[in-house]
Formats: structure tokens, C-alpha cells, sequence
């Protein structure tokens, strides 16, 4: 991570950052993000990134009353400026601070606000990928929500890092295919592009709509022998851009994608 943050619009060193310890975003994780890469120190596709804030707060009741686009925007622009970033990603997260009803406590900022920013995740040359045990809860009111409650999502990934594989795909309660656990997934068969359908509880990654928005791609519900039967399989974030899996159970896949890269590095959607 830089060394700089900004935290409700003021730019202060990193550790130096104060989140209520009595609040709805320490005691459960309440509140919403998006990471957002960031091309020749602009923001890519900040728009989406917007919409999908305002829509996943709104679900799960964080307050975004006292903030604007206008104002978001402007802090986002001035921590790129700070840290120098040309290249690299940023997390935008609303953590709900308003006072808690079970604990009785009373709490003056209803919403708090921090951009975080990095390099790019690294990719392995060797992108490998296996099957989490642990399912994903298609009925639950967190399905396709980007919260703050992310604690599944990390323990999937490090329990596939244990057993010696950079990424893993979760299934949802009816074994069908969701997502991977940092990142969207589509794969390649007889040139057709696959992606898992919203209702199988996968989020909707900003990522996985510009490739919506640019390929022909039909969204579907599949199980996993349809990754056994891909020619291809690509995962999709803002933190890994469009990244291509070599190996899957044991299978290896040959072949470029960098066209879908090299499409999503020239997109006229990076904000001026």
C-alpha cells in the first residue's frame, strides 16, 4: 500500500487513519467498496465504480447522504496526485459509523470515507487454479454485494494458497459455478465466451461488465465439468485486470487473450 491515504477527503499519512471501534463497520464488517484500477493516473471505469457504491449502500443501509460524486471524485483525483500513481488500483470503502442499537452506543459521524491506494496485484506467470470447499450462499442479502464482509472470500483464497494454487472457484449451493474468490470468471469453448449469470450470486465486477460490454458473451448457470470442457479460462478485477489461468485440476491451457487486455487498456471509458 502508499504511503499516503485519504480519509474523509483529508490526505494524512496511512497510520494515521481512525475508525470508531464501536461501530456497526467494526463490530460486522458493515459497509460497502470497490477497488478501481487506475490507467495513466486516471481512474478506469469510474462510472460503473459510482453506481455500484451507491447501489450496494443502499442495500444494506449505509448512509451516503452526505456525499456527492462531485466530492468523491475530487478526493480519488487528489490521492492519485499525492502518491504519483500512474499505474496501479485503489479501494473506495464507506464504513457505516452510525450508533448501534443493540449496544446502545451513540455515534456522531454516521458515515466514514477511505481510499487506499497500491500497485497491481502481481500475477503469477503460471496462473493456477483449483475448486474451494467453501460454497457461497446464493439467498443471502449479501449476495452481490461488495461489503466490508469479506471474511469468506480471503479464507477461501488462502486455504487455496495453502494447497500450492494462486486462485480458486467457488460454487454456490446448488454447485453451480459463481466466481473465483478475489475475481470474476469467464472461460472459452469453440470460440464462445462463458460467464456465470447474477443469479448464481456472482458480483457484478465493473471488469466483468466492460467485457460484457465489448465481446459477445452469454451469461449462464453451468457446473464445473463446463471448466473441464474450456479451451480457455480468464479471470476478471480491477486489481488483476483480465489475467489468463494456465492450469485447472491439473488440465493446461495453451493461447493468448492479450486482445481483451490490450481493449481494456484503450477503453475510451477512463474518466478525463
Amino acid at each position: 500500500m502508499h504511503g499516503f491515504i485519504s480519509f474523509n477527503h483529508q490526505i494524512i499519512s496511512a497510520e494515521n487513519s481512525l475508525l470508531s471501534a464501536i461501530s456497526p463497520a467494526a463490530f460486522y464488517g458493515k459497509g460497502v467498496f470497490t477497488t478501481a484500477a487506475i490507467y495513466n493516473s486516471k481512474p478506469f471505469l469510474w462510472q460503473k465504480h459510482w453506481l455500484r457504491l451507491l447501489e450496494n449502500a443502499k442495500k444494506i443501509g449505509v448512509d451516503l447522504s452526505e456525499f456527492s460524486e462531485q466530492t468523491v471524485k475530487k478526493s480519488f483525483l487528489e490521492i492519485i496526485a499525492v502518491n504519483k500513481i500512474i499505474n496501479g488500483r485503489a479501494r473506495l470503502t464507506f464504513f457505516d459509523e452510525s450508533s448501534i442499537s443493540i449496544w446502545h452506543t451513540s455515534q456522531k459521524h454516521k458515515t466514514s470515507f477511505l481510499i487506499n491506494t497500491a500497485d497491481f496485484r502481481k500475477i503469477p506467470e503460471n496462473l493456477r487454479l483449483t475448486v474451494s470447499p467453501f460454497c457461497t450462499n446464493s439467498t443471502s442479502p449479501l449476495s452481490g454485494v461488495k461489503s466490508c464482509n469479506y471474511l469468506e472470500n480471503i479464507l477461501a483464497l488462502e486455504d487455496a494458497n495453502a494447497k500450492g494454487f494462486d486462485e480458486a472457484i467457488r460454487v454456490n449451493e446448488r454447485g453451480e459455478i459463481v466466481s473465483a474468490c478475489m475475481a470474476n470468471i469467464f472461460w472459452q469453448k469453440n470460440g464462445e465466451i462463458f460467464t456465470p449469470s447474477l443469479e448464481t450470486g456472482c458480483l457484478s465486477g465493473t471488469t466483468r461488465e466492460f467485457v460484457l460490454g465489448n465481446y459477445s458473451v452469454c451469461e449462464k448457470k453451468s457446473k464445473l465439468n463446463e471448466l473441464n470442457k474450456a479451451d480457455a479460462i480468464f479471470l476478471t478485477s480491477a486489481g488483476i485486470g483480465i489475467a489468463q489461468v494456465v492450469e485447472f485440476q491439473g488440465k493446461k491451457f495453451s493461447g493468448e487473450l492479450n486482445q481483451l487486455t490490450k481493449v481494456c487498456l484503450q477503453s475510451k471509458e477512463v474518466m478525463n
